[in-house]
């Protein structure tokens, strides 16, 4: 069996995804959980879409972000999820050179682009709660699609050149990626040649795209903190933490997770942390945004029972 196998690694012009193969034990429960967290991901994250779209109500600065937030979450675990799906299944867990690099491009320009929309958000955030009078004059039409715009192709630009840097790097017929998904990090370590300049060339991009905007999402939420103590009431309180504390909780698993990935030193940390945290972000906080924003915004909840209640009579008439 195993030199039959080793006969097919042989025949493959792609990357071996090794996975979880560690925890045999373990492949089916993950196929199980992964495929249901993804199906959840996918009605969470298109619910909220689709509501943002079509209630008035939520066509503000704040739900035109977070549908943004909510297709890059269905983008991203696509280019993901179900190639991971497949090699749990398949023994081989194989992936094609085009299919590899098609993932590198797509997750990193997407991963990307969310360290950057999560800021941006952030920024609302600090404009409904520390200028709420001239909220809809500052965060109008204009800068809300400038915004996005910048998320987007600050997303698209790091991934034209770390993603460029790495595939350009000789593999010299090291094919076995131990990892489930085709990363910077992982496969900068198959090169044979010297990788310090790609080694720190990801390390300034991961400060720019972490570093940069975690530090920007702190400073708003200083002046939040601020302007919240300020309130009197402490319904107002209420009220203004509840604007910002869905946003919040998302930054903390995202940001954490990323970080723990792409700033601590890979000696400091097992090959397993580095898999199931990376299993973390790319399958669990997805499937949780939606779920976060709706259990703790009672304008989504109000906003979904609405269209239900519309959907049904229409249906009944």
């Amino acid at each position: 069996m195993g030199m039959l196998r080793s006969t097919k690694e042989s025949n493959l012009t792609g990357f071996i995804l090794l996975g979880f193969s560690d925890h045999p034990q373990l492949l089916k429960i993950l196929f199980v959980l992964i495929l249901i967290l993804y199906l959840l991901t996918i009605l969470g994250n298109t619910t909220i879409i689709l509501i943002s779209h079509v209630e008035p109500k939520l066509h503000t600065p704040m739900y035109f972000f977070l549908s943004h937030l909510s297709f890059l979450d269905l983008c991203f675990t696509s280019s993901v999820i179900p190639q991971l799906l497949v090699n749990l299944w398949d023994p081989l867990r194989a992936i094609t050179y085009g299919g590899c690099v098609v993932q590198l491009y797509v997750s990193l320009a997407l991963g990307s682009t969310e360290c950057v929309l999560l800021a941006v958000m952030s920024y609302d955030r600090y404009v409904a709660v520390c200028r709420p009078l001239h909220y809809t004059v500052i965060m109008h039409r204009g800068l809300r699609m400038t915004l996005a715009s910048m998320a987007w192709l600050s997303g698209v630009a790091t991934t034209l050149v770390q993603s460029t840097l790495t595939m350009q790097l000789p593999f010299c017929g090291h094919r076995r990626v131990d990892h489930f998904i085709c990363e910077v990090p992982v496969l900068i370590k198959l090169a044979c040649v010297d990788t310090t300049f790609n080694q720190a060339e990801l390390f300034v991009a991961s400060v720019l795209f972490l570093v940069l905007p975690l530090s920007l999402i702190l400073v708003s939420y200083g002046y939040i903190t601020q302007a919240v103590l300020r309130i009197k009431s402490a319904t107002g309180r209420q009220k203004a933490f509840g604007t910002c504390s869905s946003h919040l909780l998302v930054v903390t698993i995202f940001y954490g997770t990323i970080i723990f990935m792409y700033l601590q030193p890979a000696k400091s940390r097992s090959k397993d942390q580095g898999k199931f945290v990376s299993l973390f972000y790319t399958v669990v906080t997805p499937m949780l945004n939606p779920l976060i924003y709706t259990l703790r915004n009672k304008e989504v909840k109000a906003a979904l029972r609405r269209v239900l209640r519309r959907h049904l009579r229409e249906h009944s008439t």
